[in-house]
């Protein structure tokens, strides 16, 4: 797919996706977001694909939303379609079975912070800055901004960053755990190729699965939380060749279901009528 507003590149299993505005600081337009939607679909259908790193051009991640095309986009129906639209984009980049990097240098604020809120790691600039915005502009976020950010630095924090709106820099994002490290200005690209050398080296199904029970149980009470954490673990025992259980079919019952032999013929008479009436 030819790309005008972004970057995409793939290399030895990662994607890269470099938004593409560095003259409004990589502001996300409505072309610009669409085609990020389309990339990261490129990436969620890719079996060859691990890894996802995302980045933008020049010295800047993204200031979000361009502003200057928000009285393009229509009624308020049509603006609460657009504000579920990047909900979606946002959703869709979380529950990616790769591992994503967000790669901040100077400004990641509104949208752009959002986006790095849907990674599985930051890593950023010493420089960096992030905020919310948006109240000055006399609009609240749309995909993350209040949602995402209050999960992570908890409620009260996120009322001051929405409701002050300040811009603060890139250590209080790694020690509020909103973003992961920071590294020298000059050393964004090293250390991300520093993190892809170490998750390379994993059992990438494990990762996948430690993703996706993180991910949903910290949505959920802690029992099932638990179950995610258990069912994991008897489908890493499985994929690592523990995968005979004695009193399991071992696909008896659905090659049982082709062939409609006896076993399927047993059962189903058993069943189908059992305390009908």
């Amino acid at each position: 797919m030819n790309f005008e507003n972004l970057i995409y590149e793939e290399k030895d299993k990662v994607a890269w996706i470099t938004l593409n505005r560095p003259e409004v600081l990589n502001a996300l337009s409505m072309k610009l977001s669409d085609e990020f939607v389309a990339a990261i679909e490129i990436v969620r259908e890719s079996k060859k694909l691990n890894f996802l790193v995302i980045k933008g051009a020049g010295d800047n991640f993204c200031v979000g939303d361009d502003i200057t095309e928000m009285p393009r986009w229509g009624d308020a129906n049509l603006i609460m379609r657009r504000a579920r639209y990047y909900q979606n984009m946002a959703n869709q980049l979380e529950e990616l079975d790769k591992i994503t990097i967000a790669a901040v240098d100077g400004y990641a604020v509104g949208g752009g912070l959002e986006i790095t809120m849907a990674c599985d790691f930051v890593i950023a600039t010493e420089r960096s800055k992030w905020g919310m915005p948006e109240v000055d502009v006399g609009i609240t976020p749309g995909w993350g901004g209040t949602t995402r950010l209050a999960r992570l630095i908890g409620r009260r924090r996120a009322k001051e960053i929405n409701i002050l709106a300040a811009l603060h820099p890139g250590k209080k994002a790694v020690e509020w755990n909103l973003w992961n490290r920071l590294v020298p200005n000059d050393q964004l690209d090293s250390e991300v190729d520093k993190l892809l050398e170490v998750l390379k080296t994993k059992n990438q199904q494990a990762v996948r699965q430690l993703k996706f029970i993180i991910n949903r149980g910290v949505e959920c009470d802690l029992y099932t939380a638990q179950g995610f954490e258990a069912l994991s673990a008897g489908l890493t025992a499985a994929v690592n060749g523990f995968w005979k259980v004695r009193d399991a079919d071992q696909a008896k019952g659905i090659m049982g279901f082709l062939r409609k032999d006896g076993l399927w013929e047993t059962r189903r008479g058993l069943a189908k009528n059992f305390w009908v009436y």
